[in-house]
């Protein structure tokens, strides 16, 4: 019998200082989650919420501005440990892939894992579908998001720096990228032109 997949769509939104201010070892922090995990290609769970950040709490004007997310919504989001806690859930009997799109994920994950003391959440393969994005097309640059998804002419899924849009649209990519591989891997039928030399034929009637 087939072992189960177990796919997880990650986005993760940051913290960010002011533009052109210093501050004395300001690091990103996780400030939304949204989350979708798929089995055999259903979506089995959603997970969205904000995060309360650990070191700076307080959101700069450029972040509220840029992300269109306020003071009191991470002030009443849930902790950083229980983000983990629930990241962890995730870690289950399937053998897992962690989609991201790009590498900041993963990496601000893991650093916010050792400035806070605890152990990185997931026991799985990591993929950065941007990568693959431009492995596919041959692109020279890495793609935005958004602009992959409108590439593929389609619009994203809710709005653009919102976790779980963003999750989402980085699932619909996802399914599209793979479609067209396993379509590109099927061999093309063979046409009646392909087995019968056309010209040998014509030879014998003429």
């Amino acid at each position: 019998m087939k072992e189960k997949r177990q796919t997880i769509f990650i986005d993760f939104e940051f913290t960010m200082p002011e533009r052109n201010v210093r501050m004395k070892d300001f690091f990103a922090e996780i400030i939304e989650v949204g989350l979708v995990a798929v089995v055999d290609d259903q979506i089995t769970d959603q997970f969205s919420s904000y995060v309360t950040p650990l070191k700076f709490p307080i959101l700069s004007e450029r972040c509220k501005s840029f992300l269109h997310i306020s003071q009191q919504q991470v002030d009443q989001g849930i902790s950083f440990f229980e983000l983990i806690r629930k990241l962890g859930e995730f870690n289950n009997q399937y053998e897992t892939t962690i989609v991201t799109w790009g590498n900041m994920d993963m990496k601000v994950l893991r650093h916010n894992c050792l400035e806070a003391g605890v152990a990185f959440p997931f026991k799985a393969t990591e993929l950065d579908l941007s990568m693959e994005y431009k492995r596919f097309f041959g692109d020279q640059n890495q793609t935005g998001l958004w602009k992959a998804v409108q590439e593929y002419g389609k619009e994203g899924t809710g709005r653009h720096h919102r976790a779980l849009d963003d999750a989402l649209t980085t699932y619909n990519i996802f399914r599209l990228v793979e479609k067209d591989k396993r379509y590109l891997e099927k061999p093309k039928p063979t046409t009646i032109g392909d087995r019968i030399d056309f010209s040998k034929l014509l030879n014998e009637f003429a």
